[in-house]
């Protein structure tokens, strides 16, 4: 996560097909402020926040990210983790590896506990993600993003003992 990676923000959260289960797209605008916060967070190790790098030759190319964070739901702390790949990349399993190796550091360095994924019910993509790596479909919950509310599937792991590798 650098300072620079504003355009792959853009791509990402300000593009309606990429947005469409997430409650439509964010405005481009927005995107260096929230590269900013999320740099510092990442610098301060509130979050986890990594780049998809197709190629670590050339680190400009971002085909995604992932991210783990800890928020509040119903009251109480949980861990989440969200990724996001450009269609260009989708289809070629880096979202089940970034995933997979975020969730591997998690239980490396036994931090997070529990990982929550909140997927909208029509993304069929990121469902078989969380089911792929080892998380429990706990059922389908409305989901508060970027102030919309949105139908989601809810999956839990346990990064120390439900990990598949």
């Amino acid at each position: 996560m650098r300072l620079d990676d504003v355009d792959a923000y853009v791509r990402m959260r300000c593009d309606p097909a990429m947005m469409t289960e997430l409650g439509g797209p964010q405005s481009a605008d927005r995107m260096p402020d929230k590269v900013r916060r999320d740099v510092a967070e990442a610098e301060a190790d509130l979050a986890w926040i990594q780049m998809i790098v197709p190629d670590p030759a050339d680190p400009a190319e971002v085909a995604g990210n992932v991210v783990i964070w800890t928020h509040e739901l119903a009251g109480a702390p949980i861990s989440e983790i969200g990724w996001m790949v450009l269609p260009e990349y989708q289809g070629r399993g880096y979202a089940k590896r970034a995933v997979r190796l975020l969730l591997a550091r998690a239980r490396d360095e036994r931090r997070w506990g529990e990982v929550h994924a909140f997927p909208g019910v029509g993304n069929a993509a990121s469902n078989g993600v969380c089911r792929s790596v080892g998380f429990r479909l706990l059922g389908p919950t409305d989901t508060e993003y970027a102030g919309r509310t949105m139908r989601t599937n809810h999956w839990v792991v346990d990064p120390a003992t439900d990990l598949v590798t």
